[in-house]
């Protein structure tokens, strides 16, 4: 049987945002040539990955339209197909340079005003350019995967398949819709409406995919809905030949975070270094904390032993990992960051798993990343919103060398088990070849 041509929707294929490792795996063994994906000009990068998918369409000046007077200062984005082969021509195409200064001007200021007086959702608008259409045609694509973040995104979606009937497959990454009625004097009026739009695309979808249990749970309660489970797969040849055996501690201990900063995350980022400066003292070591992120947190000066290191190439992933003396996981308790982070699963999970280095997750019970570790007792975990407590879980696995084994080798064996991508990949297959067969495309 011929593979489905699948048309994804909002998300690129890269190796540098959990989003992008995410899609890259659950289309590992599909086919370029069987895939394309139309995207937002600031999501596309020259750290896409072609291997798997190399036909974009750049959802540019000509597509997303900025109401006034922001569309006065916009940046001009390239509408049109992008082969992403072609490198040269894929920069000088997708790469528009970025101020420093202006995206944290945008991202500190502008947007928590636009978000609490409503306007952030109803800002910009994408629609069908004709340059789209006559793009969309020529691929016609026998299925959609859609993923939506946003107001925007969800608007676009059921624009397109109100232009083009197909299957659709809606897979849901995080709970945004639940910060929608969070602040801001429109917050009622917003909620309703874009619930109302959000439910709209649900209706139209033939198969409907959430990032963990807990999220498909309260999914089918709250929208009545069946979604299924598909988070990141990995691909555990890649993982093993790093996978760390050994548990006895380095001279100098490390504890390592890698991963995105800001909302969800940051506050518990700085009360693990404050617990990790009290264990120091406590038991006169020089224990390291490691923060991988794109840029370091605010706080990080305040610390000796807190450390800041820009991403590694993916490639380099496992040895860094496995490196490491403990692996954190972090959420913050937070009421708005709960609401955020309360469904949602970690792409880098199942990866610190399979890297065979023992973790400690530090987060509010309510989480779909706690319920998974305590079912599995896949790593230590810390639900109370405590630096007193957290020092002494911190004390507890860097004296119990036996405990550190048990939650790795558990790990290890999860994902396994539960995460290996030639598994997942073929799950995920055949429910894309079951859901085009349910429906008569014309």
């Amino acid at each position: 049987m011929s593979l489905p041509k699948i048309l994804i929707i909002n998300q690129p294929f890269n190796k540098n945002t959990g989003g992008g490792i995410t899609l890259s795996n659950l289309f590992c063994n599909w086919g370029r040539k069987n895939l394309a994906v139309a995207c937002s000009g600031y999501l596309l990068t020259d750290k896409m990955d072609p291997t798997i998918c190399n036909n974009y369409y750049q959802l540019g000046s000509k597509e997303r339209k900025w109401i006034f007077p922001l569309n006065l200062f916009r940046r001009k984005y390239y509408s049109g197909p992008v082969n992403i082969d072609d490198r040269a021509n894929t920069k000088q195409k997708v790469v528009v340079e970025r101020s420093k200064f202006r995206v944290k001007l945008i991202l500190d200021y502008i947007v928590p005003i636009f978000d609490y007086i409503g306007v952030s959702h109803f800002q910009a608008k994408t629609k069908l350019s004709s340059s789209f259409c006559k793009w969309l045609d020529a691929i016609d694509p026998d299925v959609y995967y859609m993923q939506a973040a946003s107001r925007e995104g969800i608007l676009f979606c059921n624009e397109l398949i109100k232009y083009k009937k197909r299957p659709v497959i809606f897979h849901m990454m995080d709970d945004w819709p639940s910060l929608v009625g969070i602040k801001g004097p429109m917050k009622n009026f917003w909620e309703r409406k874009i619930d109302n739009e959000f439910r709209q695309l649900l209706n139209e979808a033939d198969l409907l995919m959430g990032i963990s249990d807990y999220m498909c749970e309260e999914y089918k309660n709250r929208y009545g809905k069946k979604f299924v489970t598909f988070h990141n797969p990995i691909n555990l040849n890649f993982w093993k030949k790093a996978q760390r055996n050994n548990y006895q501690l380095a001279n100098t201990p490390t504890i390592l975070y890698a991963g995105r900063i800001g909302l969800g995350i940051d506050k518990s980022l700085e009360n693990i270094a404050e617990a990790i400066e009290s264990v120091n003292k406590i038991l006169q070591s020089n224990i390291k904390f490691i923060i991988q992120t794109e840029i370091a947190p605010n706080w990080i000066k305040n610390f000796n032993n807190v450390h800041h290191q820009k991403f590694v190439a993916y490639e380099d992933l496992p040895r860094v990992f496995s490196q490491a003396d403990i692996l954190v996981l972090p959420y913050d308790f937070s009421p708005e960051s709960q609401s955020y982070i309360k469904y949602s699963m970690p792409t880098k999970a199942p990866e610190y798993m399979a890297s065979g280095t023992p973790i400690i997750i530090f987060a509010p019970e309510d989480t779909a990343l706690v319920q998974y570790a305590e079912k599995y007792h896949w790593a230590a975990v810390v639900t109370e919103n405590s630096v007193p407590v957290l020092i002494e879980n911190l004390k507890k696995l860097f004296f119990d060398r036996s405990l550190r084994e048990q939650i790795a080798t558990t790990a290890k064996n999860i994902a396994e088990t539960r995460h290996d991508s030639v598994q997942v990949a073929r799950e995920f297959e055949q429910l894309i070849f079951t859901t085009v067969g349910k429906k008569v495309i014309v």
